[in-house]
């Protein structure tokens, strides 16, 4: 019997005790925090995005950091596979929109719950707040681990599932990148990806909370238009946060070490032509003729908005409505299409819900998950150079290469 180690209890990691176990390895896990799954419990608000409802095509396509290196990982291991695990483990599933798949409990801490039974049922061990110092080689082959508090344990084969640099409270604070690089793993440079965005405009603060639904988010870069996403958006007090600003962040994280001016446009009413919403302006102005403009935008904007859209519209909030001119409604018809907000910086990698960057693919076997250096050492998850769009594809790229690394690990060398 193959003995596993697994340095790491997310999402990937527990995954890949219960697929090492299933193929028949005394497998442990050894995890620095005192309970495992920490980082699943905060996965969609709470929820759990477990994976999404596309096929694998369309996995690949959003993972935009190296998405073809999981084409194997996810042919092995795909969404059905992974609804399935949890369906057989009391977990039903729900679809939502874009493809999301959810518990139907909508608790993140069902899925967690569901780890825990399969492992217990597998009996492996759990050791917490067990943090490991290094990965043991003897002749470039894995030997075993040694943790921070001296203890030492061999094993057959070692998968390193310590996650990225992101949410260091979960216990992702980059220590398999260090282990990774001592064993001569190269670890390409690591930046936030699915992170929030700080803008330099003052009156962001007076909009903090407010949330938008069906907006389009432009990306642009000296007038051009580089990258945009249509859904959810939250202003906060530093900034832009929400489903579309995250999944626009990586490109905004890209472009900013190259000194442009990057700016992001907010269509607040992406549904409708110029045309047809400066004739929706038209019938509310008529409506509200005698009104001043700072009162007349209430069925077009949240009342957050109002008074921001009209200041750079460079109108007079005190201005009646009736003596609008034909130019100034022009103004405001660009603001309200597009909103504009310098970025500044993205806020920290350890506030980012993924981290891009990590150990190179390139020294990976995609089809085993096993180091091309070292023999029996293998990857899972988040340390690797692998990052995607929200949606339930970061878990599922988890899941899948999991299950990989724990499958082969148990085989060893019998394959």
């Amino acid at each position: 019997m193959k003995k596993v180690i697994i340095i790491g209890g997310g999402a990937a990691g527990l995954m890949a005790a219960v697929s090492a176990g299933e193929h028949g390895a005394s497998v442990k896990i050894l995890e620095k925090m005192p309970t495992v799954g920490r980082k699943l419990l905060i996965t969609g608000k709470g929820r759990c995005n477990i994976t999404n409802n596309c096929d694998v095509q369309t996995f690949i396509k959003n993972m935009t950091g190296n998405g073809s290196f999981l084409y194997s990982a996810f042919h092995n291991y795909d969404n059905y596979s992974v609804i399935d695990f949890f369906t057989r483990s009391g977990v039903e599933t729900k679809v939502e929109r874009g493809g999301r798949v959810f518990p139907v409990s909508d608790k993140a801490s069902d899925v967690v719950k569901a780890f825990s039974q399969a492992l217990k049922k597998l009996d492996v061990e759990v050791i917490t707040e067990k943090p490991v110092l290094s990965i043991t080689v003897d002749e470039q082959q894995v030997t075993g681990v040694k943790t921070k508090d001296g203890d030492s344990y061999s094993a057959d084969a070692v998968i390193l599932t310590t996650g990225g640099s992101s949410y260091p409270g979960t216990g992702s604070s980059g220590d398999g990148y260090i282990m990774a690089q001592k064993l001569g793993h190269t670890i390409m440079p690591l930046r936030p990806s699915l992170v929030p965005l700080e803008v330099a405009e003052d009156w962001i603060g007076d909009l903090q909370g407010l949330s938008l639904k069906n907006v389009l988010a432009t990306i642009v870069v000296d007038g051009e238009k580089i990258e945009e996403d249509f859904g959810e958006m939250l202003f906060t007090h530093y900034g832009l946060s929400g489903p579309i600003i995250l999944s626009l962040s990586k490109k905004v994280a890209e472009l900013l070490p190259q000194k442009k001016e990057v700016t992001i446009s907010i269509n607040l009413k992406p549904a409708l032509s110029q045309d047809t919403l400066d004739k929706r302006l038209q019938r509310d102005f008529e409506k509200f003729a005698r009104k001043q403009i700072k009162n007349s935008l209430n069925e077009l904007l949240p009342a957050k908005l109002i008074d921001v859209v009209i200041d750079l519209a460079y109108l007079d909030p005190d201005k009646p409505v009736h003596q609008i001119t034909k130019t100034e409604r022009a103004r405001l018809l660009d603001v309200i299409t597009g909103l504009p907000l310098t970025i500044t910086k993205t806020r920290p990698v350890s506030e980012a819900i993924v981290t891009a960057g990590g150990v190179n693919i390139k020294e990976i076997n995609p089809k085993t998950m096993e180091s091309k250096l070292i023999a029996n050492l293998f990857f899972a998850g988040e340390v690797i150079d692998i990052d995607g769009y929200t949606g339930g594809y970061n878990l599922q790229a988890a899941f899948s290469t999991g299950f990989v690394a724990g499958r082969e690990a148990a085989r060893g060398n019998d394959y």
